[in-house]
């Protein structure tokens, strides 16, 4: 992998703590103008409304389809969950200036829960397409938790939040922040439980989120009715539905 960008302890670093934070652009000044071009078309397209109406992009948007498969992502992703990489999903998610929710704490993997066969090969890669600070709600995980499996929830006051539950008894104090600068990104494993406070600056937050699974886990079709998946590098192992292939 010539574009490689993890190093060897960045990778260790990650597998240990389940996170690890890219403090390089990840594309050039050129792709990312464009990318943020499409996020602004579409956030116009629901009427700036979100955050669910930006759930997987592109597959309204196939202009998305070079971002998500390009070596820029690939080269971060492959020595995370291997060479035999699956596009799983993607999300434009914006926290408004002063009225953005908090996103409460919660695993990633508990909302695709029996969607997959197995999930210690996920990654995202959060993209900032904004500053992503502490005052505007930048994200924030509880390092090491990638291991503990599926953590208990419980209901939140919905009007506060983007979900309706959050994880029990977390320990805020242990907290990492991740601010990027617009165009850095941070990986993070699909189980490690994260969320972001309430955007209460006068800046807008904005994110990508590329999700890539390595094709040894099986998507169930019939769990994942009108879900695309492509097969972003490398070769199925599971005998995968995608798109194509």
């Amino acid at each position: 992998m010539a574009n490689a960008t993890l190093s060897e302890q960045e990778v260790q670093f990650y597998k240990q703590n389940g996170y690890a934070l890219h403090k390089k652009q990840l594309f050039s000044q050129e792709k990312m103008a464009e990318l943020s071009g499409i996020f602004e078309e579409q956030w116009e397209l629901v009427g700036r409304k979100l955050n669910s109406e930006l759930d997987t992009p592109h597959f309204r948007d196939e202009r998305l389809l070079k971002f998500l498969l390009s070596d820029d992502v690939l080269d971060l992703v492959e020595p995370l969950i291997g060479p035999n990489i699956g596009l799983w999903s993607s999300h434009f998610i914006c926290k408004e200036p002063l009225i953005g929710k908090q996103t409460p704490w919660h695993e990633d993997s508990a909302y695709w829960n029996g969607r997959l066969s197995s999930f210690d090969k996920i990654v995202t890669v959060w993209l900032a397409i904004d500053r992503s600070t502490k005052e505007n709600g930048c994200m924030r995980v509880i390092p090491g938790t990638h291991t503990d499996g599926f953590s208990e929830y419980e209901e939140v006051d919905g009007s506060q939040n983007i979900f309706s539950t959050e994880i029990k008894k977390v320990e805020n104090e242990k907290a990492v922040y991740f601010e990027l600068e617009p165009g850095e990104c941070s990986v993070h494993d699909s189980r490690i439980i994260h969320g972001a406070a309430a955007n209460t600056s006068e800046f807008r937050r904005c994110g990508y989120t590329m999700r890539y699974f390595s094709t040894e886990a099986k998507v169930y079709e019939e769990k994942n009715q009108n879900h695309k998946i492509w097969l972003a590098r490398g070769k199925d192992l599971a005998g995968n539905p995608f798109i194509n292939v």
